[in-house]
């Protein structure tokens, strides 16, 4: 028969959200800190020309730019104090855990445990302020850059003070969002640089929403292809929740001891082997490489000489490497198919996790333990990561595809919806636990209360 606390555990809902005090004020601390960070997107970096910008932004559109754009909510294209936005500290972080797998220094670190950690995390700040210096640096020479080839006055005052005070502002602004997102963590309620990212993929939504029905007011797109969108969209949040949340569970048995009352007993549990164990960072890797040489062309503009052989050439390189290209679309598959299997085989050692089981004493039933079942994890991993390339692949490509054959410009890309639909299911089951626990903490009051009351 169920418990009292299983059925609370079964029967979970928000109708008690209004009795969780601790829980609404983590929400309204949230909800907070992400209004600071879009009123921060608008403070624009002193000395840089606002009309400018809107050129530089025409100009790059579809690079690298457009989508570290879309990614810290138009700050990048406004040049805002936070125009870099947590992207470098994730590049940092991706970084220091691929070296903590392959570097041996580094991996004595991660396995001494929260010391380690504290120590690896350091490590990723000061990788985050080096890469915030080299690229606010670059940013500013490309702002004086630009400004000289156009014609138009990007920066105000160019020179060494200028570009000493973009690096110095654009380093503060990333850390401060660092130290934000920290807050939401530990004061708030989810993953604090997840949902500053998605605040930012989200925040371009109304905009685009905007457009979208303007054109199907004005007859540019029509009624049907915007149907399709949407119902492309739900079919592929759908397929998203489905496979992020699918598990490969693979059976572990411990040897039997002896319980309480004198019987020998086998424990048992469960080693969870996730479908997609890359998460979105083969999309981002593949783009962010097709897309660089698109990038380094709109900021040289005028000064390629397209009559020369070579540079004739890049430029219809280029242009079988845009958006909705066939090339493109192929090339971005493979980027995806291949990061997909690096990555999972960086963060996933299965000798390392077949170690772990036989110094507990845990076996996979039918598997001898040591090189047999590190041998049989590397085999269920690299199927299942099979499935999991594939459906990023199909994720990713299906919205390129719709672009290139309607022209609709879509902000909402594979890469963007992947993580606005992860940072709200993880979001969505901290508040469930958080209820949970609350509920918990009510039972566990009343069963006290009435414990007081029985007369001994």
């Amino acid at each position: 028969m169920a418990s009292r606390a299983d059925n609370i555990a079964s029967n979970l809902s928000l109708a008690n959200f209004s009795k969780a005090t601790e829980l609404k004020n983590r929400i309204w601390f949230t909800i907070g800190a992400l209004i600071v960070f879009r009123f921060l997107s608008f403070v624009p970096l002193p000395g840089v020309n606002p009309q400018a910008l809107a050129v530089l932004a025409e100009r790059t559109q579809g690079g690298v730019v457009d989508l570290l754009n879309a990614f810290t909510g138009g700050s990048l294209e406004r040049m805002s104090l936070i125009a870099l936005g947590v992207m470098p500290y994730i590049t940092a972080s991706i970084v220091v855990q691929m070296a903590s797998s392959l570097h041996p220094t580094l991996a004595a670190l991660k396995k001494e445990g929260q010391t380690g950690r504290q120590k690896l995390n350091q490590y990723t700040r000061y990788g985050t302020v080096f890469l915030c210096a080299i690229q606010g640096w670059f940013l500013a020479s490309g702002l004086e850059a630009f400004g000289a080839q156009s014609g138009i006055a990007a920066v105000v005052d160019p020179g060494m003070t200028f570009r000493i005070g973009a690096v110095i502002s654009l380093v503060g602004g990333t850390m401060f969002l660092l130290w934000l997102g920290e807050q939401i963590t530990s004061r708030g309620i989810g993953n604090g640089v997840s949902l500053i990212i998605m605040a930012g993929i989200v925040a371009q939504f109304p905009t685009f929403a905007a457009n979208l029905f303007e054109g199907s007011r004005t007859g540019s797109i029509a009624p049907g292809i915007i149907i399709g969108f949407l119902l492309m969209v739900v079919v592929l949040i759908l397929l998203i929740c489905f496979v992020e949340r699918a598990q490969r569970r693979l059976l572990i048995q411990y040897p039997k001891r002896a319980s309480a009352k004198g019987m020998m007993q086998a424990d048992r549990s469960h080693l969870p082997l996730k479908l997609n164990t890359a998460g979105v960072i083969p999309p981002i890797f593949a783009s962010s490489l097709l897309l660089l040489p698109l990038t380094i062309t709109q900021f040289a503009g005028n000064s390629i000489d397209t009559s020369s052989g070579a540079g004739g050439a890049l430029q219809t390189t280029l242009q079988y490497l845009n958006h909705g290209q066939p090339l493109y679309m192929l090339l971005y598959a493979a980027g995806i198919i291949f990061f997909c299997f690096f990555y999972t085989a960086v963060v996933f050692n299965p000798e390392e996790t077949a170690d772990n089981l036989k110094k507990n004493g845990g076996f996979i039933p039918g598997i001898r333990p040591g090189k047999r079942t590190a041998d049989y994890l590397d085999y269920v991993l690299t199927r299942i990561t099979v499935v999991g390339a594939l459906y990023l692949t199909l994720v990713c490509v299906l919205p390129e595809y719709v672009i290139a054959q309607t022209g609709v410009p879509l902000f909402l890309g594979g890469t963007s919806l992947l993580i606005v639909v992860n940072v709200t299911v993880d979001t969505i089951s901290q508040i469930q636990s958080h209820l949970l626990a609350h509920q918990y903490g009510d039972l566990i009051k009343k069963a006290k209360l009435k414990g007081r009351g029985r007369p001994r």
